[in-house]
Parts: structure tokens; sequence; C-alpha cells
């Protein structure tokens, strides 16, 4: 069902090229640094665990493929062994300057250390394990399957606050660790979280899927409805989330296979006819919204190139699972899109933010921090169909 002669030149040469930017990403006091526009690390500027691994995980990728980026990937096991990992409560730091303890920084962890798993970097395996069992005793509420978001750093007090965000990479993170470990208690959990929100939630809501929850998982549809724009927790519904749930609930059916329940399909197919619906050109320009109110309505209307990027990988996905043309011309369209205005041919990678003109701008983020989800989203058309990144190279190998 691939059409591979539909991928655009420029979408195949693109991990090379992203690769090519971030070639400098390495921070002297270990881990990445977060990249300005032009690829240069912002020394000054704490390591961001996230951002670490991110950068492993790509670089894992890259690796599997034959690229000859085996010492980045030991570079970044390396600060999550050392400087980001607390040698006396466990778990790891959201980065060198912040010792609280986040779920979402954790789903990251796994996910770079199975990818470096898969990869045979030395270390990376025992780092697995470890992020796993922290995972699971740390974060996993057993009740509602799901994970809990912020600790301190003594793992003393939890934040009362849940979201949709760390959930989302942990199933993510949980899809990898079960192709590389070959344990299918992971893709279990996945399903939880995955039926919890999507097939409650996500449809609870006509598909707008509330991002913010109490302790208890109530939704909290009003929660920071006086900073719309944040980076990890803007109010009302977030349109690149759905594209990225999307496509993570095809992943998860594979991994699943005859066993996957039969709601799967149809609700990824639901969550992406509802982020076409209300994101693109939601307010008559070209590009996709940030986020929306639960009507539908854009709230912020910046253009943000990580979901773009899931927009493309979540029509790709599809396409490949269904065979449907209609998700081939939506990947064709959209990547033409990020051709046009997001791709920096001069400085590099792409435009992190652009204005509702498709203007560059620096609203909610500043310089190119990482290369996570446009080289996920070009590297995936390339890719034989699977539960995870690491999965699908591993199978290719």
């Amino acid at each position: 069902m691939d059409s591979p002669s539909s991928v655009p030149a420029w979408v195949r040469a693109e991990p090379a090229r992203l690769l090519g930017f971030a070639a400098g990403a390495a921070h002297p006091d270990g881990g990445f640094a977060w990249l300005d526009d032009a690829g240069r690390p912002v020394r000054d500027r704490p390591v961001e665990t996230w951002i670490t691994c991110r950068m492993t995980h790509v670089f894992a990728l890259a690796s599997l493929q034959g690229a000859d980026v085996g010492k980045q990937v030991a570079h970044g096991v390396a600060a999550l062994t050392g400087p980001l990992r607390d040698p006396e409560h466990g778990g790891w730091y959201a980065s060198t300057a912040l010792d609280e303890k986040r779920a979402y920084e954790h789903a990251f962890v796994v996910l770079a250390a199975a990818s470096a798993a898969a990869a045979g970097v030395d270390g990376a395996e025992p780092l697995l394990a470890e992020a796993l069992e922290v995972v699971e005793r740390r974060f996993l509420e057993p009740g509602p399957g799901l994970v809990a978001d912020v600790w301190d750093r003594g793992w003393t007090r939890l934040e009362d606050y849940r979201g949709a965000n760390a959930n989302m990479h942990t199933v993510e993170a949980f899809l990898a660790a079960a192709d590389v470990t070959g344990d299918p208690v992971w893709t279990a959990r996945a399903l939880s979280i995955v039926e919890r929100l999507v097939h409650g939630e996500a449809r609870a809501h006509g598909w707008l899927l509330p991002e913010h929850y109490d302790a208890d998982w109530h939704v909290r549809l009003e929660f920071n409805r006086a900073e719309p724009a944040h980076p990890f927790r803007p109010f009302g519904a977030t349109i690149g989330h759905l594209f990225e749930w999307a496509r993570l609930a095809v992943h998860l059916g594979r991994a699943l296979g005859d066993g996957a329940p039969p709601w799967l399909l149809p609700a990824a197919a639901a969550l992406f006819g509802t982020a076409v619906r209300h994101g693109w050109a939601a307010d008559g320009r070209p590009g996709f919204v940030y986020t929306t109110d639960f009507t539908g309505t854009p709230v912020v209307r910046t253009r943000l190139h990580w979901v773009v990027t899931e927009a493309i990988a979540a029509a790709w996905t599809l396409h490949q699972e269904t065979g449907d043309p209609a998700y081939l011309a939506r990947f064709e369209e959209w990547c033409e899109h990020a051709d046009a205005c997001f791709v920096d041919r001069e400085l590099g990678s792409w435009h992190h933010e652009l204005d509702p003109d498709n203007r560059p701008a620096a609203t909610v983020w500043a310089g190119k921090p990482d290369i996570y989800h446009a080289y996920q989203a070009t590297l995936l058309p390339a890719l034989p169909p699977a539960a995870s990144f690491a999965g699908a190279l591993l199978r290719r190998r």
C-alpha cells in the first residue's frame, strides 16, 4: 500500500540534511545543547533532559541506518547514566538546573534507551531496564492505568496535575521498549493509556482530546486559559497531538496484531479527521493553528513546525495502513506546505515557529532546539510498517 514515488525527493534527502544541522549539538558538559537558528549550541542554557533524549534517539536511528554517529549516541547514553541521572533518589532530573522528576522526560529516557539499545550501544540495555522500572514504579498509576506528571526530587510530593502529553509520549516509549525487549507487557501498558484517553476522553469530547486533568483524572477544560500558548500545557485542544495520537494508535494496532481492539483504527481516523477539520487553514490562512477551544474555534494561531511534521507522519501512516488515497493526497499537500514555509534552506533544519502569515516567529519557541519531529516525519516514508521507529529499522536490518 506504500507509494514511494509519491514521496518528494527532498523528503527522502531530509533526514541526512537534518543530521548535518545537528552535527555539533553535543554539549561539552554532557548531553545535547539547545540549538539556535543556525544550529549553534546555546551553551549558556541548562542541558535539558528531553532534548538530550530526543537527540540520542535520533542519532540511534541514524546509526541503525548505517550513519557514522556512534559517538553521538554514546555521548547521549553517558549523559543519561551520568549528570542527568539522580544517583541518590533515582530517576532523571528535568535538566541540569531543575531537579524535579517529570513523566515527560522519563518517557523520553525510555525512548532514547530503547533506540540506543537497538543500535547496540554499550550501557543502553541496563539504562532501558532502569528507566522502565522507574516509570512503572514512580509514575504509572495502576487504577487509571495512566502516568502521573511531576514529582519533586525525592519522590515525596506529587503535583496534583495530570496530563495527556506525558501519557502520549509514554505510549511512544512503551511501543519502542516492546519492540526492543520483546516483552508484550509494554504493549499492554500502551493500550491501557490509549483506551482511557483516546477511546474514552477524546471520543467523549468530539475527538478534541482534553489535555489537562486533576489528580483524580477529572477533566480541567479551563486549565491555562490565561496562558494559552504554553509550550507544554496550552489551553484547549492541541491540533498536533491529535495527529500524534492518531499515528500512535496505528502503531499500537500493529503491535497488537490480531488482538487489536476493533475501535482502534476508526479512532485514529476520527482523530485525524478532527485535526484536519479544526486545524488546517482554520483561520483562512495556510497552515495548522496550534490550539483550538472545545468548539473547534482557533485560540493560538501560531504555526509550529512540529504540528505539520506530525500531520505529515499521520497522513503517511494512515495511508500505509489503509491504502486510502485521501491520506496520500494530504501527505503530498502538507509536504508541499512544509517545503514552502518551514524548511529553512539557508540556515538549516526547519523554522520551529511561524506567525499566522507564515513568517518566522519566536513567541513559543526560540531557535531550533532539536530535530526529532522533522527527522521522524521525513524518515517514516522510507520504513516498513511497524510499531516503532527502532522496531522498523531492526526489522529492515
